[in-house]
């Protein structure tokens, strides 16, 4: 009997199962148990380590620091200091904080961050669409409560949110970033963009009409419209004309780039410094038009910037304001962490370098708890000023302090100059940064091109911040697309599969291929499986919220491809349950029984109880379909160990019949030749077994798997093998 089984196993190209008694030959065999799960999550000494070692980045390159980085480092933070005080000081007026505070945000999120940094592009400071959003958040708390002063709102705010980001990060949830998709970020921004440069066109007039600039876009649009003729000619020929000349310039740099490519690089720093070319000179206008008339100035101005530090001290943060913050805390952590994350993610990848999420959660965190002992209001990563900091030619997160050394001359040196800049100059500024916010037309046919729907989520995330607010835009985009996301997973479409065959050399691969794909090559010809013998495969893993969608597919498909081997069950009329039932009288004789269903689980990661009990259901409602002979299931590419615990404890694995009812029975050599025509017939991947090696018992287990559990494969080949094999050797099933 050992030389027969010998040659089977030789016939076949198996080869003999490890020694199951052998724990090293088998690693991946044992049931993984809880305290195994336990000890592997618990984190090691040397993991502990490791992992305060990540709290601090810079000790990993600061060793290296040398001049030429330096150097570069020198004129990037230069760069970006320059453009930092006047955008600084216009987000501050978004906010509706004065505008000093805008200089403490700047100083303090660029000294901070770069201990934690983890990306050299990166600058942190007050940006557009967060200070819109904490202008929203100022201004509904005074209307209510007029009482509390807008920088203790703002610094409260900061705290709570840089407290809420900083455990985030300490936990290592980075990764909840990535269930915000590319659509929901951009709705956010455009419809941030557009909100705010509608905003700020009644400051680019000097408009004096009684209308507010924090309602939704569409109004504040109609009421600008309203009351143009509220406009002041001084003020709008401040603003409109830095405008043109912003835009001009940055157009005309632009332009002698190209023709110019030698001097490209002065173009480029002449192009970033354009913002503090137009502040220098409309505010050295301003002197000259009002020096004489501080108490009567011909246009609005910025007023008094007193210096330095002014607000530092332990910010004022009690139980009454936090109450009225708490419910808009989920909009204002998620505009801090998408706009970083964003942006770090942007320049990591067009300058080769990973950014760590979590890390950059605790440098934004850290930043927004200790910049209101500052003054400073909540900051988050900037767009256009990293953008500035990358081309500058930054070398290290070093920038930052070269930075903040910018602002820190600006609070204490300037401060007399910045009293004259006009305001309506201000708010050509932030129309000017933010216009980039705006993505072209383009970008929203690619959308539609790689995927309609996400097209779609867009279009209402813009719609509802143009006629409700950015954070309900937020709400929105992030909840569809949540909720496509698990629309998709409970829809999952299952594949049935077929065998098809690729030369490799001289080497005939199988490969298996959905058998119902419309758009299949014609040229590729795909064999069925064995009559009554099915594979099937998930396509987007195997849980709760997808296995009865997979299952209903699996179920209708197997009923109207094969036959019932019971026809009558019941003795009795009355035994016959009332959801069961009576059978046709269609004739389907010409189709096959069932016998074995293969589960492809290459996609499935791990499975819960529900999805095990559902397959436990099917399995029951199949066999008595088929009874006396259970169906049996095999199993494919099984990645977890859990996986394989969870199958076997619901039985699964192997036979469920006893081992008399395998073993093959003695058969007339016509009726064996009559039922492997009859198969044969009805078409399907044959495997040829001789008479002889079909009167053997067959039991080998795929190499890697114990004979507890010889209906775990490795893959569908074996998994087929062993289906083909069982059923030659047992022709009467």
């Amino acid at each position: 009997m050992r030389s027969k089984s010998a040659l089977v196993k030789k016939a076949l190209g198996l080869q003999d199962p490890p020694n199951l008694h052998n724990k090293n030959a088998l690693p991946h065999e044992s049931d993984p148990t809880v305290t195994e799960w336990l000890s592997e999550g618990f984190p090691s000494k040397q993991q502990v380590g490791h992992y305060f070692v990540r709290l601090l980045p810079f000790l990993q390159w600061i060793r290296h620091y040398n001049l030429q980085w330096f150097l570069g480092d020198l004129v990037a933070g230069i760069t970006v200091g320059a453009v930092v005080v006047p955008q600084s000081m216009g987000y501050a007026k978004l906010a509706n904080l004065p505008v000093q505070y805008g200089l403490y945000t700047s100083f303090i999120g660029v000294v901070v961050y770069w201990f934690f940094a983890t990306s050299k592009d990166i600058t942190i400071g007050p940006v557009a669409t967060m200070s819109t959003v904490l202008g929203g958040i100022v201004r509904e708390v005074q209307a209510e409560h007029p009482e509390i002063p807008a920088p203790q709102i703002a610094l409260a705010v900061a705290i709570l949110c840089g407290a809420i980001i900083t455990f985030m990060g300490l936990a290592r949830l980075g990764f909840i970033i990535d269930f915000i998709p590319v659509p929901a970020i951009t709705a956010f921004m455009v419809g941030s963009a557009l909100s705010i440069c509608s905003g700020q066109v009644k400051g680019l007039l000097g408009q004096t009409g009684d209308f507010q600039t924090s309602t939704p876009t569409y109004r504040i649009i109609i009421d600008t419209l309203r009351y143009l003729p509220t406009a002041q000619g001084y003020d709008a020929a401040m603003g409109l004309t830095a405008l043109v000349l912003l835009y001009g310039l940055r157009s005309g740099f632009t332009y002698g780039a190209e023709k110019c490519p030698r001097f490209a690089k002065i173009f480029f720093f002449l192009g970033a410094l354009r913002t503090v070319f137009i502040i220098a000179l409309y505010a050295l206008i301003s002197l000259g038009v009002n020096h004489h008339r501080r108490g009567n100035p011909a246009f609005a101005v910025v007023g008094t910037v007193p210096q330095g530090f002014d607000q530092a001290g332990v910010p004022v943060l009690n139980t009454k304001v936090i109450k009225l913050i708490v419910s808009q805390l989920p909009a204002s952590v998620i505009c801090l962490l998408i706009e970083h994350i964003a942006v770090s993610k942007t320049f990591g990848r067009v300058n080769n370098y990973t950014i760590d999420p979590s890390q950059e959660l605790i440098a934004v965190g850290i930043t927004n708890l200790l910049g209101p002992f500052l003054g400073a209001f909540p900051a988050t990563g900037a767009f256009s000023r990293s953008a500035i900091q990358s081309k500058s030619g930054a070398r290290s997160p070093f920038t930052g302090i070269i930075t903040a050394c910018v602002v820190l001359i600006a609070m204490y040196s300037l401060t007399s100059g910045l009293y004259y800049i006009p305001k309506a100059t201000l708010s050509a500024v932030i129309i000017h940064a933010v216009g980039d916010l705006i993505v072209p037309p383009n970008t929203i046919y690619q959308f539609w091109l790689i995927s309609p729907l996400d097209a779609v989520i867009f279009a209402v995330g813009l719609i509802v911040s143009l006629f409700s607010t950015v954070p309900n835009s937020i709400y929105t985009t992030v909840c569809l697309s949540v909720a496509v996301l698990l629309f998709r997973h409970a829809k999952a479409p299952g594949q049935f599969l077929g065998q098809a065959w690729a030369t490799d050399e001289n080497n005939q691969v199988p490969l298996f291929l959905p058998m119902d794909e419309p758009k299949a090559n014609p040229h590729i010809k795909i064999e069925k499986p064995r009559p009554g013998v099915f594979v099937y495969r998930f396509s987007e893993g195997f849980n709760y919220p997808n296995a009865s969608h997979y299952f209903d597919d699996l179920v209708q498909t197997i009923f109207s491809h094969t036959r019932g081997t019971n026809a009558e069950l019941y003795t009795k009329k009355g035994d016959r349950p009332w959801n069961e039932p009576v059978s046709s009288n269609t004739d389907d004789s010409h189709l096959p029984m069932l016998r074995a269903v293969i589960l492809d689980f290459s996609a499935v990661n791990n499975v819960d109880v529900t999805c095990v009990q559902r397959l436990m259901d099917i399995r029951t409602q199949l066999d008595r379909r088929s009874a006396p002979i259970p169906v049996q299931w095999h199993f494919a590419s099984i990645k977890s160990r859990w996986t394989k615990r969870a199958l076997h404890a619901a039985g699964f694995g192997y036979s469920q019949s006893p081992p008399e009812e395998n073993e093959t029975k003695t058969e007339d050599p016509s009726s064996q030749s009559s039922k492997t025509s009859t198969d044969a017939e009805k078409g399907g991947m044959e495997m040829s077994v001789s008479p002889e090696l079909a009167a053997m018992s067959f039991s080998t287990p795929d190499a890697l798997e114990s004979a507890s559990r010889r209906f775990f494969h490795l893959d569908l080949t074996s998994a087929l093998r062993s289906v083909d094999v069982y059923l030659a050797m047992n022709p009467s099933i």
